[in-house]
């Protein structure tokens, strides 16, 4: 691109606003040039007005931005959100009334009828959605991604979904990343497993149905396989792991599902959108992979590892799944569909 988009952050010296400064950095396509948080850190400096919690240091191309309040204005037409559930709703619509674009990690506008849950390798026609925003009075528009722990898991039935899903089963052992900063005290999560995560369970039951459904004109219809979900929080930083068994209404062969996986690629591909990984989805060979100390950073966190597919005595199949829950989960995933949106001419 000879000119790069402004882009910039609502909630940026929050963790996860800390993760979409550093996926930000260098990107061919946008540029950062404006940083919203709270009142408590507006008109401060970057680097005076929160405590760098991420890798490495703070980024020099914001250490002396001055953060502004999250209030329509000087802010550039696409916003990322990172604000915290309990103040986004209100500051993501004031974003699109103004004519704002908002790609939002927030779980608020999620399940909205009119607003993607986008995984643009799985559902990119779920786009659709946008134009029916105008209805609500918006000059702009709402765009999501999904729960940190949904992620890896659609991604791994996107590659299976063509041989009709009935019913899933996934166990998650959650990285305490995943609970933001600071996140799980360390003497109940060292050496121990939380079996309980507020309202997770519930989070990737409908998100990945609705993830999965089919676009049918004014709405997603919901995928109807029945998906149950136990969530656990794990001594691990960054990755979430989870087990899944499968039920499918074609009965695929072993070799069905490894080539579905291995054939698996999406619109981001095709296009080489920036963040995309060559291949989404990368099965793992290894009986004990994939492992979220090993294989959580490879690609960018950008892509899923699956690996020990085999029979279910139970359902049909099941297998291993292994995502990056801060960037493939959240920031990188934001950007990505921020980029698909481009490649379709959304962002104006």
């Amino acid at each position: 691109m000879q000119t790069r988009i402004e882009v910039g952050i609502l909630g940026a010296t929050g963790m996860v606003g800390q993760h979409f400064i550093r996926f930000l950095q260098g990107h061919p396509w946008f540029h950062l040039s404006w940083l919203g948080a709270s009142d408590r850190s507006a008109g401060k400096k970057y680097q005076d007005a929160m405590v760098w919690h991420s890798a490495g240091t703070v980024p020099d191309s914001v250490k002396e931005m001055v953060v502004e309040e999250c209030k329509p204005g000087n802010a550039p037409k696409l916003v990322f959100s990172a604000m915290d559930a309990g103040v986004a709703t209100d500051i993501e619509r004031a974003f699109a009334e103004a004519g704002h674009i908002v790609v939002s990690n927030s779980k608020n506008h999620r399940m909205e009828h009119d607003v993607p849950l986008l995984v643009p390798e799985v559902n990119a026609d779920h786009l659709k959605l946008v134009p029916q925003q105008n209805s609500r009075g918006w000059k702009g528009q709402i765009v999501t991604n999904p729960n940190c722990s949904t992620i890896g898991l659609v991604m791994a039935l996107g590659a299976m979904k063509q041989f009709g899903i009935a019913k899933v089963i996934v166990t998650t052992m959650q990285a305490i990343s995943g609970a933001g900063y600071p996140g799980v005290a360390s003497m109940d999560i060292v050496g121990n497993v939380i079996p309980f995560i507020g309202g997770e369970e519930e989070k990737m039951q409908v998100e990945t149905q609705k993830i999965l459904g089919e676009f049918a004109g004014d709405h997603i219809e919901p995928l109807a396989a029945k998906v149950s979900a136990h969530c656990n929080r794990v001594a691990v930083v960054d990755g979430h792991t989870e087990t899944v068994s499968v039920e499918f209404t074609a009965k695929p062969t072993l070799a069905d599902l490894r080539h579905a996986i291995d054939s698996f690629r999406g619109l981001p591909q095709k296009r080489k959108l920036p963040s995309a990984p060559a291949q989404p989805v990368i099965y793992m060979e290894e009986t004990n992979r994939p492992q979220p100390r090993k294989d959580a950073e490879r690609e960018r966190g950008m892509a899923a590892f699956v690996g020990r597919l085999r029979t279910c005595p139970v359902l049909d199949n099941k297998f291993v799944v292994l995502s990056h829950n801060t960037i493939r989960g959240a920031a990188g995933a934001a950007v990505l569909n921020a980029e698909l949106m481009h490649s379709e001419g959304m962002l104006g």
